[in-house]
């Protein structure tokens, strides 16, 4: 942690990699899942949204691809006012960005970082879909460029996992740290808090696993439970509320601050939902107001991440 801050984050560790402000450019290639084409599942995970959740992503897709430098330089050009020196990452969002053949990979990955404004590449995916040959090539990017692997586990729990049609592992999800971390690809875990059943027990022991991992992630992210409109979850479940008000997720995240190890990377402490599908928690679109809570919270109360691991 830098500057009397409490918590490690992304933001922190980039600017010290980097020099200066780094900011993740959120790119759409036109990806699916396993878990909406048939090949595992339809429909997707229950909570993910009809945009594969990256509504917020520029969209782009194979016959269009020799326009991404068009596509980052649009929105560089809209942050440059705000941020005239900053750096970038290209970090393809929305759905399974490793679900593809090797060969589209290459191309997908190879055209952003042709842009010489980017400077690494943050790729998410789902844990079961990192066959040997994509290894081979986040190998060999990882050589030449900056990067970090998402895997979206969300909880370590197999009720929880059948009940939200994930269609994948946690077994699934060790394997996938195994292989990249004995290539050193450095990874960020995804962990979901407030998914329907669970109790803060249930999602404590998910986040002590994946802190526990050896080694454990460079990252972690945790999302706030958003009920979204365009979600399988909404459908069934359209009245359900993960918290029931802004200080009980604020004091779980406040507690879940202090068992994270301090040198993990913290890269999402809420959600980050486009308003007009978002149903609850109604309050969650305020993303900066929910991260000022939690700040001044652990001022409060006067602990750190990590706090808990220190005693």
């Amino acid at each position: 942690m830098q500057g009397g801050e409490r918590f490690y984050s992304i933001s922190d560790y980039l600017k010290s990699e980097f020099g200066c402000k780094t900011i993740k450019l959120s790119l759409d290639a036109g990806f699916t899942c396993p878990n909406r084409d048939g090949s595992k599942g339809t429909g997707g995970c229950a909570f993910c949204s009809e945009g594969g959740s990256g509504e917020l992503a520029v969209h782009l897709n194979e016959t269009n691809l020799s326009n991404m430098s068009e596509s980052i330089s649009e929105q560089i050009e809209r942050l440059s006012s705000k941020w005239p020196s900053a750096a970038y990452i290209a970090y393809f969002q929305s759905f399974t960005n490793t679900y593809a053949p090797v060969d589209y990979l290459r191309k997908v990955f190879k055209e952003a970082l042709s842009d010489p404004r980017i400077k690494g590449i943050a790729i998410a995916t789902r844990p079961d879909c990192l066959p040997d040959d994509v290894l081979d090539l986040l190998d060999e990017i990882n050589h030449k460029h900056f990067m970090w692997v998402e895997l979206g586990l969300q909880s370590i729990h197999k009720n929880t996992q059948k009940a939200m049609n994930i269609c994948y592992s946690t077994e699934d999800y060790d394997r996938a740290v195994y292989e990249l971390s004995k290539r050193n690809i450095k990874y960020v875990s995804h962990l979901i808090l407030g998914l329907p059943g669970e109790t803060e027990e249930m999602m404590t022991e998910s986040l002590k696993y994946v802190c526990n991992k050896d080694p454990h992630p460079f990252g972690l992210k945790l999302h706030l439970m958003n009920i979204v409109r365009t979600s399988a979850l909404y459908k069934t479940m359209p009245d359900y509320v993960p918290f029931d008000s802004l200080e009980e997720y604020v004091d779980l995240v406040v507690r879940c601050l202090e068992i994270i190890p301090s040198d993990v990377t913290i890269h999402r402490l809420t959600g980050d939902v486009p308003r007009k599908i978002l149903v609850s928690p109604e309050w969650s679109y305020k993303k900066r107001t929910i991260l000022n809570a939690i700040n001044r919270e652990l001022a409060l109360r006067d602990t750190k991440q990590g706090a808990k691991l220190l005693k």
